[in-house]
């Protein structure tokens, strides 16, 4: 097959492979939090947006896909909305294409900021390679899979609030600590459905270490932590440590799954994607308001 006729193929594998669904999960907090933090409607944040948008999750995603390839065939749930199955042949084009489309982005990014936001930006591209790439492999290091996922969603919003230059108030403190550990909440549950497929492929996580009851129930006290740690952000900030209320409800009913069945709790999962676009409408009004009253 020549290459051109093959490039349609290889733009929807990397499409996929970037998870659509979540891009606006990581461009989102980072968005925000520059605009939050006094950034105005510039250059650095259209770029930022951009880059969190799609270069970052193709980084993210697409690294995963190349080196979880294994595992990922044993897994029923892909090859849906939750992620593909990466065909081989488009491993390599994965990898440089994560790579080359990201670079000019980074380059940019520490350009147009200081040391701290230069600090943030070097830690939070690494931790997304280092979660799957060869030789870290932090995914499968139990506990700090679930703190290097964090970074993830935290890192972006870090990052805009570093490139601003502003200083961290206790608003802020809280809510990047509130959100950390909702990030590692949901990496944590998430982690739940995959005990088996991840135990048959030798890939250790926080929930084949301590089985998926036990991570389904510190997944419950991690989203408890981030509300009552918003309490800290002050009014009306603090109003946001409502939006885990539906993750509670949501991740409650599989307290004492067992791990043979541990593949049920995909349905809170599929939840979990969902009510990521129903919190994020309800925090953008409140932001709206924050911003209206100032």
């Amino acid at each position: 097959m020549s290459a051109v006729a093959s490039a349609p193929g290889a733009a929807r594998q990397l499409l996929a492979s970037s998870r659509p669904l979540s891009w606006v999960n990581t461009a989102y907090p980072f968005a925000a939090a520059y605009l939050l933090a006094g950034g105005g409607v510039d250059l650095p944040l259209v770029v930022g947006t951009l880059f969190f948008l799609v270069p970052y999750n193709l980084l993210m995603y697409g690294v995963n896909d190349v080196f979880d390839h294994e595992s990922d065939l044993r897994n029923p749930r892909k090859g849906g909305i939750e992620g593909i199955v990466l065909d081989r042949r488009w491993h390599a084009v994965t990898l440089w294409s994560a790579g080359l489309l990201a670079l000019p982005f980074v380059v940019a990014l520490l350009l147009w900021g200081g040391l701290a936001s230069a600090v943030v930006l070097v830690i939070v591209v690494a931790a997304v390679v280092g979660y799957s790439a060869p030789g870290l492999r932090l995914k499968e290091r139990p506990v700090l899979d679930s703190i290097t996922s964090s970074l993830h969603f935290m890192g972006p919003a870090a990052f805009g609030l570093a490139l601003t230059g502003a200083p961290v108030g206790l608003t802020a403190a809280a809510s990047l600590a509130a959100f950390f550990l909702w990030g590692m909440a949901s990496h944590a549950f998430g982690a739940v459905q995959d005990v088996q497929p991840d135990r048959a492929a030798g890939i250790g996580s926080i929930a084949t270490v301590i089985g998926a009851a036990a991570t389904v129930r510190l997944s419950i006290g991690l989203y408890a932590a981030a509300g009552v740690t918003m309490l800290l952000a002050g009014w009306p900030a603090m109003l946001a440590g409502l939006l885990v209320l539906p993750y509670l409800l949501s991740t409650w009913p599989f307290r004492s799954l067992p791990d043979e069945q541990a593949e049920q709790a995909n349905r809170g999962w599929r939840r979990f994607l969902w009510l990521n676009l129903v919190t994020g409408f309800l925090l953008t009004q409140l932001l709206i308001g924050i911003a209206l009253t100032r």
